[in-house]
Parts: structure tokens; C-alpha cells; sequence
């Protein structure tokens, strides 16, 4: 038996870091939704659940990868908050529709009408709002980082 010790946290075979893999890849991930959104009819179909999907993971491990690699300074900020948007974009869509759900079965009850109906708009404002514009800066100062650590090469 051969043992092939790959490690995926520094560098691939041609020196490329996962880390920025994985960022260019999220960035086109997020520039293939928006394309198809606006171009096509085929991600309103059956993909837009797995390109979603796809999104939300890419997320995770942008923040797995800029954790693992320790990765300093204003940078680590901006790939945590990029990949935290699309996390957290994830997660509000379905504590929004839950809490909707929720409200619609506890509606005889005043207290909790309101209190649920609360906590359903918050996470609504939370996925429209706050995550594509904490998602833009993150990913705007990402790139500029990139840009300027590359010219110093």
C-alpha cells in the first residue's frame, strides 16, 4: 500500500494556495448565479438549489481555508466577512422561512404573532440586505489585498 501525503493547506502542484483557489472559484460561483439569474432561464430550474448550494459551501471553506492557513491582517478580515456573508445568507433564508412557517401556525396567539413575525422579517432583512453588502466588501478587499500583495512580488 502507497501512502501520498497531499497536503491541501499550503500549496497544489503548481504553487497556487487552496486558499486562493477557492476564493476564485466563490467569486465565479457567485458571478455564474448572478449571470444565470439575470441571462437565462436554467438556474430558475432544478440548479438553483445545487448552485446555491455550492455557494454556501465555497463560503464555509473559504473561512475553513483562511483559518487553517492563518492568514493576518486586514486580509483575514475580508475573506471571513466575504465567506461569512454567503454563510450567513444561507442560514438567514431558512430562519426566515421558518420563522414565517412558525408564524403562521402560532397567529391566534398575540404574543407570539408578533414576536415571531419580528424574528421572520429580521432574518429577512438580514439575507437582503446586511450579506450582499458585507459579501461586496469582502470580496472587493480581498481583491485589492491580492492585487497589492502580487505587485509586490
Amino acid at each position: 500500500m502507497i501512502l501520498i501525503n497531499i497536503n491541501l493547506f499550503t500549496k497544489n502542484q503548481k504553487g497556487i494556495s487552496m486558499l486562493t483557489t477557492v476564493f476564485w472559484t466563490f467569486i465565479a460561483t457567485f458571478v455564474l448565479i448572478v449571470s444565470g439569474t439575470f441571462l437565462g432561464e436554467w438556474l430558475r430550474g432544478p440548479y438553483f438549489i445545487p448552485a446555491i448550494a455550492t455557494f454556501f459551501l465555497l463560503g464555509g471553506a473559504l473561512i475553513f481555508f483562511t483559518l487553517k492557513e492563518k492568514v493576518e491582517g486586514r486580509l483575514k478580515k475580508f475573506l471571513i466577512l466575504a465567506g461569512g456573508s454567503a454563510v450567513l445568507f444561507f442560514v438567514s433564508v431558512l430562519l426566515h422561512n421558518l420563522f414565517y412557517a412558525l408564524g403562521t401556525i402560532t397567529s391566534h396567539i398575540t404574543f407570539l404573532k408578533y414576536l415571531v413575525e419580528a424574528l421572520h422579517v429580521a432574518f429577512f432583512l438580514i439575507a437582503v440586505i446586511l450579506c450582499p453588502i458585507g459579501f461586496l466588501v469582502g470580496v472587493v478587499g480581498s481583491i485589492v489585498l491580492f492585487i497589492k500583495k502580487r505587485e509586490k512580488i
